[in-house]
């Protein structure tokens, strides 16, 4: 008896261990999240300089907003091919290819002249950036297979966190240095981070994952387990769709809503952003705790629902003070779903998966400005706001009324 008192201690002390951090898994998680952050810290970059290459080009507002669709084009073009690639030649390879590609096609842009030269080469710069976002995201939902621990949404906080160095730099270097400077910068710090996380990437192969849709069972056809995971695929892409929508609003129209509806100064208009952008990072910073806590199902919920609170209030306040706490509610609602949609989309159906999660989440980005400015015409910006909220209420009953499908979230 005093043996088997002993063994049971021990065996009652080690079940509330983490098991100690495979170093394998490790580098590669440290390799993933310098993509990430490298992927925020380019898009930021090129993202400043826009007002400078577009009067390089002469181009007017409406010539430049249809060059600037070559982003988005090349990027959901890209998107579906580069999941049959990572399937193909494994996600590691076309992560480290994505983002070399990346890194040497921002340094197109400053080259052009016309906004249609700069809408071409901002076709193959959105390429490179659909393709890096489908591929980092593939390898990250099998790294956290291997993990066992919802992580996705620290990597897609090391990506706001590389978008605000980004962009603190451009602002600080863009009165000094011109843009073909700035963006060869860029394409070298790029192209260094490349080597070397690329490096890690093919010194340790991905780690094995189990079959994602299992085999028939006894009575049940492996077509139809098969076409549940396509549908929880496109489940979760409505769900990303929903929260990348406000994202693309926020950027596009928060700031003049500051400014236009509610009188605030240019620099209160600047902090509105701002600090919507600030409560992502620190939302996604704190998301893996939050998964695990409660589980994406539940996560995905609250995230939504607080969302649509900050969202009404940042839209329908009546001072910018008020405004701004709400877009800061609306960014820490937000954080998480983007991220946590596309990790489930990945377990339901590999790098297809993520590659159509993204691409229709994706789509989201494109919808919400141009539908914002047609509302916004007809019934106000404070109302078009309002539908950033609504959008972010869906989100929240889709996950709501799917929270069958969801794992734990827990290791």
């Amino acid at each position: 008896m005093p043996t088997l008192n002993k063994i049971r201690a021990v065996l009652t002390k080690d079940r509330g261990r983490t098991p100690p951090a495979d170093p394998h898994l490790t580098r590669l998680r440290i390799a993933v999240t310098a993509f990430f952050a490298m992927d925020g810290f380019l898009f930021a970059g090129w993202v400043v300089r826009i007002p400078a290459i577009k009067a390089q080009t002469g181009a007017g507002a409406g010539a430049l907003g249809l060059a600037l669709l070559g982003v988005s084009a090349g990027a959901v073009a890209f998107m579906m091919i580069t999941g049959r690639l990572c399937r193909r030649f494994g996600s590691h390879t076309v992560t480290t290819a994505s983002a070399a590609a990346l890194a040497l096609s921002i340094t197109l842009p400053p080259l052009t002249h016309s906004a249609t030269a700069l809408g071409l080469v901002l076709l193959v710069f959105g390429a490179a950036y659909g393709s890096l976002n489908v591929a980092m995201n593939s390898a990250a939902v099998d790294l956290i297979s291997a993990l066992r621990r919802p992580v996705m949404p620290s990597f897609h906080a090391a990506f706001s966190l590389g978008g605000m160095l980004g962009a603190g730099l451009g602002g600080l270097i863009a009165g000094s240095l011109s843009p073909t400077v700035h963006l060869l910068l860029l394409a070298a710090i790029g192209l260094l981070v490349t080597a070397v996380a690329g490096s890690s990437l093919r010194a340790h192969p991905a780690p094995a994952v189990p079959e994602r849709l299992p085999v028939a069972q006894e009575g049940r056809p492996r077509h139809g387990r098969a076409g549940r995971g396509r549908r929880l695929v496109l489940v979760f892409g409505v769900i990303a769709l929903c929260t990348a929508y406000g994202e693309g609003a926020m950027a596009d129209w928060g700031a003049l809503h500051l400014s236009q509806d509610l009188g605030a100064g240019p620099g209160t208009a600047a902090a509105g952003y701002a600090v919507f952008a600030l409560a992502m990072t620190v939302g996604r910073l704190s998301g893996t705790a939050l998964v695990q806590r409660f589980g994406a199902a539940r996560a995905l919920i609250a995230g939504g629902t607080t969302a649509t609170a900050g969202m009404l209030l940042g839209a329908l306040a009546p001072s910018a003070g008020a405004a701004c706490a709400g877009f800061a509610v609306a960014g820490l609602g937000l954080a998480n779903i983007f991220p946590i949609a596309i990790a489930r989309a990945g377990e339901s159906g590999g790098p297809d998966g993520v590659a159509v999660a993204s691409t229709v989440g994706y789509g989201g980005m494109l919808l919400g400005p141009p539908a914002i400015g047609f509302l916004a015409e007809t019934a106000g910006l404070p109302a078009a706001l309002t539908t950033v909220a609504l959008l972010a209420a869906v989100a929240a009953v889709i996950a709501y009324a799917t929270r069958g499908a969801h794992r734990t979230g827990r290791p």
